[in-house]
């Protein structure tokens, strides 16, 4: 899960933190030229999006095989970066293909605002990994025309079908990547990869009714790894395997997985990737869970990785999952630092405002760690996670364990680029910003460590009720993301952790409250255009909450709604009343997950995450406009470059990090173009 999520297995960057660390930056704007001037680490500026940078801190005191492993696993995740493109949708790799053919050999104006317009298209299909836009899902419209972009193609080798130039231009193909919407088809709305012509939601749902039994206690996740297609009138699954779909690029990623497992760490990290390339040479979905299971229990070294089809946020009705790759360097001092949540989860878990019935007597197997990214690729990149709790299968979290990361050098980036415009803008009082400014840092970092490690790793599911994929269908991510964020609400505010040494006072606590609500109800709000409801997964959960508690506080005027020069903000008064409505609405969503209400879990989304007040959404646009606060973040990474002896032996692996986002971009086509 992340906080981009597994069950959150990764709340995306940027997003969880904007409740506390908000951004305002002087930014170069020009999208003309491949470079831009580099400030606080940010890389480029276009459309609404910046571009940062991260470090690598102490790679070089990591052995010579450490090294090589770091390098073989960021190599395994790059082999398969074209197989995010094609899941997103199935012209994406075509008109990417056209686009790079063009960037690198163009010889006209470039000068012309024609050719700026290209280029922040072409750096929008980067970020996103294809034509719809990584976050709201709405297909990207060029700003330039259909004649300019065929005068292109026309004056360089680019090639490129009519059919893919028309889903480019039209207003009505190929429009809206996933669909989250019970009124129509989701999976003929949406226009992703996922599924073939002809598929229909109906076919599908009754073509796992038949093949899910919901009282089996080891059950796979079914349809994690494949496409559904209908072929002769028949509905099969072509499973995303060696020999199968994605073929060529799974078995580049076989290759470097077996040069990784030459310099593993330890016997456990060895047989976990063997049964990572099992899995990928059988698509197995059984050897998915041994894997899964391997994986968890191998803990020790200074190397880790996430890597496979592991999140089902792009599909709407949460079935096939996202290929992404996360390697990753133990942070060993904040790791230590933080390893005090791991101690006392099943502390957290006695003490939650949770049924009885629901809580877990005896969690298993959490690791929490703090880490340094070396690689990412897939869904992972540009647009990464801060945090990530895996795996997503329920019961091996419940039997097994999981692990937990805190992305530390990735929140180190965005804190390094981030300034204070919105906070000042958007806080209620003097009070709420100096509280905002002492504290949420160390907020918003516990938040996420109360997040994945203790919310992630909470409750547990009634017998025979099923994964929440199946009980809670389009609405699973969303409540879940919902329940981990509420955990870490109801303890951050606790005590306890006073008495843990993890807070100096609840006045952190309280900074996150602030920022929270803040966030769920306003700031947020910049991320959607005009007209729009909130339809990503992190996002209704906020709002979701954030209304929730706001409503059912009302009548003691918990949280005061103040308009000031006709601007809208958010008093809470009473703090303490508020964490006792976190925990109120965490036990209801522990009890829908549990007893897999559909009924219950869709009220609350629809009710509560998705609608948008377009009077307030035009006032918070406005107030963020004289800003120049772009909405999203992403990153360029770091390259690696082997220093080899006369017999071809890697002898050192050096870091390099200097890439503009369109050399690293044009890099990758040339090197990890797997699937063209």
């Amino acid at each position: 899960m992340n906080i981009k999520l597994s069950h959150c297995a990764i709340l995306s960057a940027g997003l969880f933190f904007a409740s506390c660390t908000e951004t305002q930056t002087e930014q170069n704007n020009d999208t003309n030229s491949p470079e831009t001037s580099e400030q606080n680490g940010i890389v480029d500026r276009f459309a609404d999006i910046e571009v940062l940078r991260y470090e690598i801190n102490d790679f070089d005191k990591l052995s010579l095989d450490q090294k090589k492993l770091v390098y073989y696993m960021s190599q395994a995740g790059l082999a398969g970066r074209d197989i995010i493109y094609d899941q997103n949708n199935p012209f994406n790799i075509e008109i990417r293909s056209a686009i790079e053919e063009i960037v690198g050999s163009f010889e006209g104006d470039k000068e012309s605002d024609d050719w700026a317009d290209f280029m922040t298209y072409a750096k929008q299909i980067w970020f996103a990994n294809g034509i719809h836009h990584h976050y709201g899902m709405d297909k990207i419209m060029p700003s330039f025309s259909k004649e300019y972009f065929n005068e292109l193609v026309n004056s360089t080798n680019a090639t490129i079908s009519e059919k893919a130039i028309d889903v480019i231009f039209s207003n009505e193909l190929e429009m809206k990547r996933k669909v989250k919407d019970a009124n129509v088809d989701m999976i003929v709305a949406s226009a992703n990869g996922f599924y073939g012509e002809g598929v229909t939601l109906e076919m599908v749902e009754d073509f796992y009714a038949s093949r899910i039994d919901k009282t089996e206690k080891h059950g796979i996740e079914h349809g994690l790894n494949s496409t559904m297609m209908v072929k002769d009138g028949v509905l099969s699954e072509e499973i995303w395997k060696s020999g199968g779909k994605y073929g060529a690029a799974i078995d580049q990623i076989i290759g470097w997985l077996e040069k990784a497992v030459t310099v593993a760490e330890n016997d456990a990290q060895k047989a976990a990737l063997e049964k990572l390339i099992e899995y990928y040479q059988t698509g197995d979905l059984k050897t998915w869970d041994d894997y899964a299971v391997l994986w968890v229990k191998s803990t020790e070294g200074d190397i880790d990785w996430i890597n496979g089809f592991i999140e089902t946020y792009g599909d709407a009705i949460g079935k096939r999952a996202s290929y992404e790759s996360i390697v990753q360097i133990t942070d060993f001092e904040a790791s230590e630092q933080m390893q005090v949540v791991t101690q006392n989860v099943q502390w957290f878990e006695d003490n939650a405002p949770l049924m009885e019935e629901h809580k877990k007597p005896d969690v298993k197997g959490v690791s929490y760690k703090v880490v340094q990214v070396a690689s990412e690729s897939g869904d992972a990149s540009p647009s990464t996670p801060i945090g990530v709790n895996l795996p997503n299968n329920e019961w091996i979290r419940e039997e097994i364990g999981s692990k937990s990361v805190s992305l530390g050098n990735i929140i180190a980036a965005y804190n390094n680029a981030s300034g204070e415009g919105m906070l000042a803008e958007f806080a209620h009082d003097q009070e709420e910003i100096d509280r905002a400014k002492k504290h949420s840092k160390l907020a918003g970092k516990l938040h996420t460590a109360l997040h994945e490690v203790v919310g992630h790793a909470s409750g547990k599911i009634n017998d025979g009720v099923g994964q929440p994929a199946e009980t809670l269908k389009n609405n699973a991510s969303t409540l879940e993301e919902a329940r981990a964020d509420l955990v870490g609400l109801y303890y951050i505010l606790d005590t306890k952790l006073i008495d843990l040494g993890l807070i100096p006072s609840l006045e952190v606590g309280r900074a996150e409250y602030d920022g929270y609500i803040r966030n769920g109800m306003l700031t947020q709000l910049q991320r959607l255009e005009v007209g729009k409801d909130v339809e990503e997964e992190h996002m209704q959960n906020r709002q979701l909450v954030a209304s929730w508690v706001i409503e059912k506080g009302a009548a003691e005027n918990v949280i005061e709604k103040i308009i000031r020069d006709d601007k809208i903000f958010y008093n809470i008064t009473d703090y303490d009343k508020l964490r006792v409505l976190f925990g109120e609405l965490l036990m209801e969503i522990q009890r829908i997950k549990s007893e897999g209400d559909y009924e219950a879990g869709k009220n609350l989304v629809d009710n509560y995450g998705v609608k948008v007040n377009q009077e307030v959404h035009k006032q918070v646009l406005a107030r963020v406009a004289p800003l120049n606060i772009a909405p999203y973040r992403g990153f360029v990474n770091p390259i690696f470059a082997l220093i080899m002896d006369d017999n071809g032996e890697i002898t050192d692996v050096k870091v390099e990090n200097k890439q503009s986002f369109v050399e690293q971009m044009m890099f990758y086509a040339k090197e990890y173009s797997t699937l063209k």
